[in-house]
């Protein structure tokens, strides 16, 4: 039985500008399974989000456009699908969680009337029942007063609640694939940890597939079961929670987790990864990571190595002979 829900090959999606065509993903692959938690990592500016809004057809079009590659959800391809059919899948079948609820929840409409404009999107449910779901729906995120808050304002709410409210919204309809897009950069780390517990018990309970997009290891290993580390539009390692931190392989990924503070070993300075993300496509030949590598040869300044392996995937000339 094949639990693939939705599946990225080759993924290539470019801005194109005055000065020309840049592409901030470039060739991208990887699978989501039905139930799992996966977790995509970078620094900002390498393409994450670019890759999110593109599985959900919300690309700003123009300047940007998908111009090579697929994305299946299921076995439909819906990388250039039109918008009658991206209406009906977004929400029903694949859901998103923004990075800032405040921008994403009208400040004009109460909790209730967008809550329930998005249930009504995808269900003929009565006035009645839409009330019923949009309570249970808050209580199902933990968020207390669920009757009362149907009537209030998004202001009127924490950030934290905010986002409790931009979770029951993704999950009113039961998608099968939940896209987070760095969900609790907002909020403070106590408030963090309670969404993170949150989404992983919805992720348990309603066997509803995640993807998680962050820049912080630290969630990744608290709550994903495999990893895709990207860089520069490209995937450079990809493996489970387990191969990724105890056996990283590529440099990049191997600097991202050095880069972790250490509690108990105390130092006068944290290790960095030395240079910064290079600007999309400015480097046309070899390793995309070479001109920040320690351990980069000749080889990587004229080759580009391929993302190779099993489960364990490396795209690195140190890993493959």
């Amino acid at each position: 039985m094949n639990d693939t829900l939705l599946k990225v090959s080759g993924l290539r999606t470019s801005f194109f500008t005055d000065d020309g065509e840049i592409p901030a993903v470039n060739g991208i692959d990887f699978t989501v399974h039905e139930g799992e938690i996966l977790g995509l990592v970078g620094e900002s500016g390498c393409g994450k989000s670019v890759t999110s809004l593109s599985i959900m057809g919300l690309l700003p079009s123009p300047p940007g456009k998908i111009v090579g590659g697929h994305i299946f959800y299921k076995d439909e391809d819906i990388s250039h699908a039109k918008e009658s059919r991206m209406r009906q899948l977004r929400g029903n079948d694949i859901a998103m969680i923004f990075q800032e609820p405040m921008t994403s929840l009208n400040p004009v409409f109460t909790i209730g009337d967008q809550l329930k404009e998005a249930i009504r999107l995808h269900s003929h449910l009565s006035k009645k029942e839409l009330e019923e779901r949009s309570i249970e729906l808050l209580k199902q995120v933990g968020l207390p007063r669920a009757k009362e808050l149907l009537k209030e304002y998004p202001h009127e709410l924490s950030g934290g609640m905010r986002q409790r409210v931009m979770i029951a919204m993704a999950m009113s309809c039961n998608p099968k694939v939940l896209i987070a897009d760095e969900p609790t950069t907002a909020l403070d780390v106590t408030i963090q940890a309670q969404i993170l517990d949150l989404m992983v018990k919805l992720n348990k309970e309603t066997h509803t597939a995640i993807i998680m997009i962050t820049h912080d290891l630290g969630v990744v290993a608290q709550m994903c079961h495999r990893v895709a580390v990207m860089y520069s539009g490209k995937i450079v390692e990809e493996g489970t929670v387990k191969e990724i931190f105890n056996r990283p392989q590529h440099p990049y990924t191997k600097g991202l987790i050095e880069s972790i503070p250490d509690l108990h070993d105390k130092k006068d300075s944290l290790y960095t990864i030395k240079g910064s993300v290079p600007k999309p496509g400015s480097i046309t030949r070899g390793c995309l990571f070479a001109p920040r590598c320690e351990f980069v040869m000749d080889k990587c300044l004229e080759q580009t190595p391929e993302l190779l392996g099993e489960e364990h995937k490396s795209r690195c000339f140190l890993h493959q002979g």
